[in-house]
């Protein structure tokens, strides 16, 4: 018999990401930020890419669903992606193990950063790969726990 926890983390909702696209004007992360508290939504992972013109703000949120609805009411720029989350047990020694994981099924990393949050106490990486699928099922099977939006948005 398959191990419910198995069973829950191979069945459960991806995780998606926002991109937001901000103007390079100082305020403009808040108030995007104070707009998704209004609605009782916590950010849970942040990542900027900032250019002269303008910024890409990355967001894994506890609500996506609410968020797209508030992104296009308030005509916030945006893109949603999937993303794989992965639970690194032994912190950031495990770096190296979850890319060689990834280099081993010829897995391209695009960008990363870290959750502001630790499920189960533990750190926890998103990755934007080319291959979200394989990336899941390499590293899963490596010992690596993927993480679903349910296990997040706790």
């Amino acid at each position: 018999m398959a191990d419910p926890l198995t069973i829950e983390k191979t069945g459960g909702q991806g995780v998606r990401h926002f991109s937001v696209f901000l103007d390079n004007k100082v305020g403009a992360l808040l108030e995007v930020v104070k707009l998704l508290g209004e609605h009782s939504i916590v950010v849970l992972a942040l990542s900027i890419q900032d250019s002269a013109e303008s910024s890409i703000c990355r967001f894994i949120v506890s609500d996506p669903d609410r968020t797209e609805e508030l992104f296009e009411e308030h005509d916030i720029p945006h893109s949603v992606s999937e993303i794989v989350v992965t639970e690194l047990k032994e912190g950031a020694a495990d770096l190296p193990n979850v890319l060689a994981a990834l280099l081993k099924a010829e897995v391209n990393v695009l960008f990363s950063y870290p959750l502001l949050i630790r499920p189960r106490g533990r750190a926890a990486l998103a990755l934007h790969v080319d291959d979200s699928e394989c990336a899941s099922s390499v590293l899963r099977g490596d010992g690596f726990p993927i993480l679903t939006q349910a296990d997040l948005s706790r």
